[in-house]
């Protein structure tokens, strides 16, 4: 007899943990859809979501605790007990704490809806030195946001849905996809949206806009001067919204008169007219009008000005806290409930500041992983000698990864929590396997929103192998380090309960739809009282944040250096069927594409006497590579791509390993290159040469 039963819960296959509803049968996940009681996602899921199966019952991921035995990254492992592994640990960690203190601990997250778990045992462990992926993210578009508005990345949604115009510099949506956001701007379009995208190359986005503009690397800043250039002069911005909600509008008017279309047709090799079309098109749809503030941001070294352009002409046309524009996202306090506990209720701070706290020159907030690599490297302000690695590969996704072995061999342990074998992991002292996203259970979330709910992740299926969930490893660890009293659970309801309680809601009332809404209309504060949370509570072109790290509100443009001859700029991106370089072993997704490309404009190849398909040599600083060329007219002539997260160089994922080429290891030298203000890495200042194999 079939024992089949629905299980609602969360994706994993991504960082957007779309909802998703699982079907099992005797306990084996048999099958995943879309959670149809969500809007946007009405059961749908991506290639991605649905290679969950795949993933599941793949047998080339960690499958019990790994302690290594020869040099690090030379791939010699001893099986161990989840006891032999977290001995180890509390033994080295112990042995750090008594030399160097609690501070020397870090921990590097992939970030998201579940951090309260991971932050409350930093704290727990009595360290200061908690941080996420953001600086290859979204740091530049976060602090550009912060500085303008007060609210941050997290605090704001972009309403498709509704919106008639929209703007979108590189933001890949049909790639880097979102399936709700996804299915929002296609319903946009259908009732008449407009999109024009501009970017280096043609994407699958581009074939969706209504108009692509090919720019010249680098010079994406310049556009967007030109565009609040064309907004100011010709007076197209919201008048009333502008002298209700803009400090120092006058500073801005007077900053950006020399940046004409004129100019920056020069600068972008975009006509000046089509950047006067894009100002014009986009103030005759004010305020459902959307300039993508960025969600990958970190590109080039003006990247946070480029953001922060963006989010100005948002604010220029009204657009903030809108129907159709960028929505102030609400919690439960905004619909009139208490929200969850905190895990780290109760649990002392820490004595010291986060590593970075005072480090002298550096961008904008902290916890940046860059100047982590920097404290590890120079043991100033003090020593970091332990980094727990928690769903993050850094060595895949920062520039340099040969740069930051050096770096990380000053660790006296690095330790990788992950589903999946990664790169760090590899090169780590201690693999701990955790469960699948089918196999564990979360903490509570909450998805703030224009309707905020509160979100659960239940385990489908027990875990096939010797891994254990997220909160167990953590419950586990604190007791190994003697922090057993701030993390009291025997299972993930005691937990749920805990975060619960004030709330007044139930573990079971997520039975029936897997989350529970905490308003039925959508929440907007009135047109005419926004609170932004700034100083001064309005919208603030110059910042103090800004001026006390040496910045300014825009800075001078700065034209970017061409390549030398024979060189180009390398960029890289996403594909809609692959999660960075997490999913390039997995059976389903690998047959769609196993292996990256490099796409060159098709001129340049034919001057280098390179074909469509030929082998091709990339090379730079003494490292080189082969890899088949892509030709096409779709590229910018001094630009050359590839898609991010192949070149395994973990030879257990057999399907991905040496597969194509790694983006990051042509990034030679720009490990410590940032946005100065921003903090974002810019990983588009690397140049390549290339020519046929």
């Amino acid at each position: 007899m079939t024992d089949a039963r629905s299980v609602y819960s969360m994706c994993g296959m991504c960082a957007t943990r779309c909802p998703i509803r699982v079907t099992t049968e005797n306990g084996m996940v048999t099958w995943i859809e879309g959670n149809p009681y969500v809007a946007g996602i009405d059961g749908a899921l991506c290639a991605k979501g649905s290679a969950g199966l795949s993933l599941e019952y793949d047998h080339e991921r960690p499958q019990s605790p790994l302690i290594r035995e020869g040099k690090r990254g030379e791939g010699k492992w001893k099986k161990a007990t989840w006891d032999e592994a977290l001995d180890y640990i509390a033994e080295k960690i112990n042995a750090i704490k008594s030399q160097y203190g609690a501070k020397a601990i870090a921990l590097a997250d992939r970030g998201g809806l579940f951090t309260d778990l991971t932050k409350s045992f930093v704290k727990a462990i009595g360290s200061p030195n908690y941080l996420d992926h953001d600086d290859t993210c979204a740091k530049n578009v976060n602090m550009a946001l912060q500085s303008l508005i007060g609210y941050s990345r997290g605090d704001i949604g972009y309403d498709f849905a509704n919106c008639k115009y929209i703007v979108l510099f590189g933001r890949n949506v049909f790639e880097s996809l979102q399936v709700k956001e996804v299915n929002n701007i296609l319903d946009a379009m259908e009732k008449g949206c407009k999109i024009t995208y501009i970017d280096v190359r043609a994407t699958v986005t581009a074939s969706k806009a209504n108009k692509f503009l090919m720019i010249r690397p680098g010079t994406d800043y310049a556009m967007i001067l030109a565009i609040i250039n064309v907004i100011i002069r010709e007076k197209l911005y919201d008048i009333e919204y502008v002298n209700r909600y803009f400090n120092d509008f006058s500073e801005l008017e007077n900053f950006i008169v020399p940046y004409t279309p004129e100019w920056a047709e020069k600068e972008t090799e975009i006509p000046a007219f089509e950047i006067v079309n894009v100002a014009r098109e986009a103030a005759s749809a004010k305020p459902k009008v959307i300039f993508h503030g960025g969600w990958m941001l970190s590109r080039y070294i003006d990247s946070f000005y480029a953001s922060r352009g963006l989010f100005i002409l948002n604010a220029l046309l009204g657009s903030f806290e809108t129907k159709g524009g960028i929505v102030i996202a609400k919690g439960a306090k905004d619909a009139g409930k208490k929200g969850l506990r905190s895990l780290s209720e109760g649990i002392p701070e820490p004595q010291d500041k986060i590593f970075d706290a005072t480090l002298p020159g550096k961008s904008l907030g902290t916890g940046h992983v860059v100047n982590l690599y920097k404290v590890i490297k120079t043991g100033q302000p003090y020593n970091i000698k332990a980094l727990f690695a928690y769903r993050y590969d850094p060595m895949a996704s920062l520039p340099d990864p040969e740069e930051q072995k050096k770096v990380l061999d000053n660790l006296d342990l690095l330790v990788s929590i992950d589903v999946n074998y990664s790169e760090t992991g590899w090169y780590s002292d201690v693999i701990l396997p955790e469960a699948t996203y089918l196999e564990r259970s979360n903490i509570v979330c909450v998805q703030k929103g224009q309707k905020p709910n509160f979100f659960m992740r239940r385990q489908a299926m027990k875990p096939r192998y010797d891994s254990k969930q997220g909160w167990e490893i953590f419950t586990l660890l604190a007791h190994k380090l003697g922090a057993g009293q701030y993390f009291p659970w025997k299972n993930i309801e005691e937990i749920w309960n805990y975060q619960l309680e004030p709330t007044g809601y139930k573990i079971e009332d997520f039975d029936a739809k897997g989350f529970v809404s905490l308003s039925k209309d959508p929440i907007f504060m009135p047109r005419d009282a926004i609170k932004f949370t700034t100083p001064s509570g309005k919208i603030e072109f110059i910042s103090e944040k800004i001026t006390k790290v040496g910045g300014k509100p825009l800075a001078e443009y700065k034209s970017p250096k061409n390549p030398e001859e024979g060189s180009f700029r390398l960029v890289f991106g996403r594909a809609a069927m692959h999660t960075h370089a997490q999913t390039q072993n997995n059976l389903y997704l690998n047959e769609i594409m196993p292996e990256n490309h490099l796409w060159i404009n098709e001129k340049e190849a034919s001057k280098l006497g390179i074909k469509n398909g030929d082998k091709v040599e990339v090379s730079t600083d003494g490292y080189s590579g082969i890899i088949k060329a892509y030709t096409t007219a779709y590229i910018h002539p001094k630009a050359v791509f590839m898609y991010h997260g192949f070149g395994s160089e973990v030879p257990l994922k057999t399907r991905s390993f040496g597969k194509g080429l790694r983006d990051t290891k042509f990034q030679k030298g720009i490990l410590e290159t940032v946005d100065p203000v921003g903090g974002g890495v810019a990983y588009l200042e690397a140049m390549v040469k290339v020519k046929k194999a």
